[in-house]
Formats: C-alpha cells, sequence, structure tokens
C-alpha cells in the first residue's frame, strides 16, 4: 500500500478511510464494523462538538469537528462497499437539499414575507416526500412506513429531554397545552406528591414512572419559559462539578480528601463556594 500523508482536502479523507476498510491491508477494528457498531460513535463525536462550542474552545472545536466528518466518511465508505451511495452522493443529497430550500436565496422567490416562506416550505417539502417516495419505488425499496398524527416524525433517537420539549410543542400546535407556566408549575407540584407516595409505598416500578412523568412536565416548564432543556441540565452538570471542584481544593488545601471529611463538612464548604460566586457575580 502506498504512503499517506496528512491533507486539506476531503478527497484525502475518503481515500484514508477506503484504505482502512481495505481486506488483508486495513485496519482490523475498522474492518469489522457495520452501520450499527459506529452509530453511537457518531452520537459521541456530535456531543463532543457541542462541548467544544460550550467551552468556547475554538481549537478543540477543529479537532472534534474532524472527528465527526471522519464518521460521515466512514458511514459513507461503508455504503460505497455494499453499493448503495458515495461520499460525493451524501455531498450531493445535501446541496441539492440546501438549494431547493431556499429558492428565496437561490432561486426568483424573492422578497417574500414570512407568512409566504411558510408556505412555500411546506409546498417544497410535499414535493420532497413526493421525490423520496418515487426514488424508493425506483431503487426497488418497499414504500416507508409513515407514522400519523400530529406527534409523527419526532425522532426517537433524540435525548429524552429534548424529545420530551419537542412532543409537548408539536401537541400544543392543536391547543393541547397549559397557557400559563404557572400552571405547568402546579402539576409539578403534583408529580412531586405522587413521587412522595411512591417512595412512601416502595414500589420501584411505581417510583420509576413517576419520575419520568416529573422530568416530561420539567422539559415543558423549560419550553415554556423558553429555555432548553438540555442545555439547563448541562448548565446545572457543569456548575455541580465547580462546586464540587471547589469542596476538592478547600479540603486538599488542609491536606485531606473528600471521603475524609464529614458530610456537614462538605455541605459547609459547598455554600462557602455558592457564596463565592455570588460575591463575584
Amino acid at each position: 500500500m502506498k504512503a499517506l500523508k496528512p491533507s486539506r482536502e476531503i478527497a484525502g479523507l475518503i481515500e484514508i478511510m477506503a484504505a482502512l476498510r481495505t481486506p488483508e491491508t486495513g485496519c482490523p477494528w475498522d474492518l469489522e464494523q457495520d452501520f450499527a457498531s459506529v452509530s453511537p460513535y457518531t452520537v459521541e463525536e456530535a456531543y463532543e462538538v457541542a462541548d467544544a462550542i460550550a467551552r468556547g474552545d475554538k481549537l478543540d472545536l477543529k479537532d472534534e469537528l474532524g472527528d465527526l466528518l471522519l464518521q460521515v466518511a466512514f458511514h459513507a465508505r461503508m455504503a460505497e462497499e455494499e453499493g448503495s451511495f458515495a461520499f460525493p452522493d451524501v455531498v450531493e443529497a445535501i446541496t441539492t437539499k440546501l438549494i431547493r430550500r431556499h429558492p428565496h436565496v437561490f432561486g426568483d422567490a424573492r422578497d417574500l414575507s414570512p407568512a409566504e416562506v411558510k408556505t412555500l416550505w411546506h409546498r417544497i417539502k410535499a414535493e420532497e416526500k413526493a421525490a423520496k417516495a418515487a426514488a424508493r419505488e425506483a431503487a426497488g425499496l418497499p414504500p416507508q412506513t409513515e407514522e400519523r398524527g400530529v406527534l409523527a416524525g419526532v425522532p426517537h433517537t433524540l435525548p429524552a429531554l429534548t424529545r420530551a420539549w419537542k412532543l409537548q410543542a408539536r401537541a400544543s400546535t392543536v391547543g393541547f397545552d397549559w397557557n400559563d407556566a404557572r400552571l405547568v408549575l402546579d402539576k409539578i407540584r403534583e408529580e412531586t406528591a405522587e413521587i412522595d407516595e411512591a417512595l412512601a409505598g416502595g414500589d420501584k416500578v411505581a417510583i420509576h414512572e413517576e419520575i419520568g412523568d416529573l422530568l416530561f412536565v420539567v422539559a415543558n416548564l423549560a419550553r415554556h419559559a423558553g429555555a432548553d432543556p438540555e442545555g439547563c441540565l448541562a448548565a446545572a452538570n457543569a456548575k455541580f462539578e465547580r462546586r464540587f471542584k471547589g469542596i476538592e481544593e478547600a479540603l486538599e488545601a488542609e491536606g485531606r480528601t473528600a471521603k475524609e471529611a464529614s458530610l456537614d463538612e462538605m455541605e459547609a464548604l459547598w455554600q462557602a463556594v455558592k457564596q463565592r460566586e455570588k460575591a463575584a457575580g
């Protein structure tokens, strides 16, 4: 096999991916992968991109975007091997879609009002759906099983909080919603009371169900408040990590670890860290 060098061109990545998947001379790990086994890594890399953005780390973002791009190349290579499609087909599909969905930018549909853009969007989506059905038929594939109803089309693979947000947003389009965030708070109080009852009864199934109900309603509260529940929880996670690290640093200054401190001591240190953060603004 010829020696390959780093490249700034996408063709270089495609060539490396092909080499990794070449039988006998490729990488044993890459060769044994399939779409299902690679899929979790694809999701993980997308989260790592989001994490680099949240941290404002552009150097890390560059690397993580590369890792995510590798996932695209990996899936495209496996598809090419089985004769389904190749990387250029992926590029052609997305560029076609972007041009088609923005006729007010790339076509003659200029100076449209927001209402006209919305109407045009629905027409384009209907055309895409018909074209996709025709392409499946031409390829000898069965028609896609179509979900029906207001909640149809919300991906099942979304993070649970995000999917809860989207499901309730869909339901709200037909009026199945509270008209005041404070009413959602009342529902949260109701759900916490039901958790209390489940805990008292010691029924693990009921506890599991009631905690799920509570999280579902909290996601709805975030929607009513115009907040992203995943973003809210991510920020809370970061705050907890930061404050707990403050506890560890304070204990380390005394020559101790968290394992050697009592709960009361750690709680006092937690409150001290919290007060310092508030004072710092």
